[in-house]
């Protein structure tokens, strides 16, 4: 079945648009991906996205191979993000029109056929030229886990073995675009990871709004410059002053300097979406909320029933590869 999504073009006015870019310069500091914590109690060893990093360093963007070596590839998807707004936690002055925008909850509501639409979640994404951003599904969120209390591959496991549909929370996700680069398009698979691959160009004040927990997506290469200068955990881009960025390493020495027409700029808004209020009023109580412990032993009951696991539960490391292994499927070829 093919996916519910609209695009938007344009999405906001001039003046709303030219804000949000403006928000970035007052941010003044985006931190790297990999910064977001890691996982405690299952898989400690791996990070947070194992399961896109792992098939993006296997089989590229397009599912046709990767020809960059192991730290190379890290470094390619290893973008920067700062979150505006978490809950009623506004953490960008400025972006409250942006988080309530009537556009968004209108468009929301239609895609997803939930009358009740509650934004919870706006965050900004910098890719540098070179940068691309691995296919993926986006962290899903269920009554009692969400990325607060558990690893994120774990909420995606969770989301692609349909075992836990009836706590799931539906999430409606818009992204946009602001500024000129001319590279870094939206690749997604609307009709499923086997399905044809679409994409959409990142042009300035466009929006798509899709449920990215469920379709496979991600970046295609930004236009890159001569040189790809090292991205690793702790770098850190700073503007500058006058439409410029600084890119420096995690010793704090710069390393490459850019413009905003370098540079691709997305801002993603998720909210939570409910068919009505005694929907809401269920996830709000907390009177049914799943546990790790539970999670766990569901995800193995069925791992047994497929003949996948006979022995002892594996140690957590060798667990989170096996869950992620048995129930992730990616795209694995470029549509025609």
């Amino acid at each position: 079945m093919r996916a519910s999504y609209q695009a938007m073009k344009p999405f906001m006015t001039s003046v709303e648009a030219e804000r949000m870019l403006r928000i970035a310069e007052e941010r003044g500091v985006f931190r790297t991906y990999a910064e977001e914590a890691l996982n405690e109690g299952i898989g400690e060893a791996l990070p947070q996205r194992f399961d896109a990093a792992f098939n993006y360093i296997q089989h590229g963007i397009d599912g046709l191979g990767n020809s960059d070596d192991v730290r190379t590839a890290a470094q390619r998807t290893n973008y920067f993000r700062e979150t505006y707004a978490y809950g009623t936690d506004i953490q960008a002055p400025g972006v409250e029109p942006f988080f309530t925008h009537p556009d968004l909850l209108r468009v929301a509501s239609e895609v997803t056929g939930r009358a009740l639409v509650v934004p919870a979640i706006v965050y900004a994404n910098i890719l540098t030229p070179g940068q691309e951003l691995a296919i993926h599904t986006d962290v899903p969120e269920f009554r009692g886990a969400d990325r607060k209390r558990m690893p994120q591959w774990l909420l995606v496991t969770m989301l692609h073995s349909g075992l836990f549909d009836d706590y799931r929370i539906p999430i409606a996700t818009c992204v946009s675009w602001f500024g000129a680069n001319p590279g870094g398009a939206f690749a997604y698979y609307p009709e499923g990871g086997q399905g044809p691959r679409e994409s959409m160009a990142a042009t300035h004040n466009t929006a798509i709004l899709i449920d990215t927990d469920k379709v496979f997506h991600g970046v295609e290469r930004v236009t890159p410059k001569s040189h790809f200068p090292e991205i690793d955990k702790g770098a850190t881009l700073t503007f500058e002053g006058d439409g410029h960025w600084s890119l420096a390493d995690p010793k704090g020495v710069e390393v490459a300097r850019y413009d905003w027409s370098d540079l691709r700029y997305s801002i993603s808004w998720k909210a939570y979406c409910f068919q009505d209020e005694s929907e809401e009023a269920t996830w709000a109580s907390k009177s049914d909320d799943l546990t790790l412990a539970l999670i766990l032993d569901v995800l193995e009951r069925e791992l047994r029933h497929r003949g996948v696991l006979s022995t002892s539960r594996p140690e957590p490391t060798t667990f989170a590869q096996l869950l992620v292994d048995t129930f992730i499927r990616f795209p694995t070829k470029k549509s025609a």
